[in-house]
């Protein structure tokens, strides 16, 4: 939980009773904040069902431009990464600095993959016209509110994105500090609580994935 690099006490901070304590408050802080985050997608999930319910021709046909191999192949990149993350975080606390170093970094590889599929798949959209809102430019099928699809295929699977970006961000500063050799079986907080954000990043694309690619069609 809290140590300094030779596995000695670690001097936590003065306003906590212990490491012990240090370690818990850190702990409930990063859940409250991914509660924060289920919410605030959450939101989102339920707009989407409210209004595909309320024209399913429209979510239908918007969902068949979707390239469902490309959005299982980013289901697969981002299922390996939740393991190369558990595995930075093992070595981590066993102090293997190599080796933690080196599933962090498969992490962020993965990460990257998985933004540079999206990139494809989001300039192929602009170039057909599948926009959001009134910018949709492309065929309607006589659907002429067919752009609402695409405006929640955007807010989520961007604003998603942005968490992947900013989770590969913290990886990389969770890399460079388990380079110094900082992580150790009595101090691992800021790898863990990384985690647990890779981890919820993951888990919501797990639902975006069927809502948006496969239900939704």
């Amino acid at each position: 939980m809290s140590s300094n690099n030779h596995g000695s006490a670690h001097h936590f901070a003065h306003h906590y009773e212990s490491a012990e304590h240090e370690y818990a408050t850190s702990k409930e802080g990063v859940w409250l904040f991914l509660t924060s985050e289920i919410l605030m997608f959450g939101g989102l999930f339920v707009g989407y069902i409210i209004f595909q319910n309320m024209y399913p021709e429209v979510f239908a046909e918007g969902a068949r431009h979707l390239n469902w191999k490309l959005g299982a192949l980013n289901t697969l990149v981002l299922l390996t990464s939740s393991l190369t993350m558990v595995l930075g975080i093992h070595y981590s606390q066993a102090g293997d600095r190599k080796k933690a170093v080196r599933y962090l970094a498969a992490t962020i590889l993965c990460g990257a993959i998985f933004m540079v599929v999206k990139y494809f798949e989001y300039t192929h959209k602009i170039h057909e016209g599948l926009l959001p809102g009134t910018w949709y430019s492309a065929d309607k099928h006589g659907l002429d509110n067919i752009g609402l699809y695409y405006s929640f295929y955007f807010m989520m699977t961007g604003l998603h994105g942005i968490h992947v970006v900013a989770g590969m961000l913290l990886i990389l500063w969770v890399l460079i500090r388990a380079n110094k050799g900082e992580f150790n079986a009595h101090y691992y907080t800021p790898v863990e609580g990384v985690g647990l954000f890779w981890h919820l990043v993951d888990l919501i694309w797990i639902f975006l994935f069927p809502l948006l690619y496969l239900v939704g069609g």
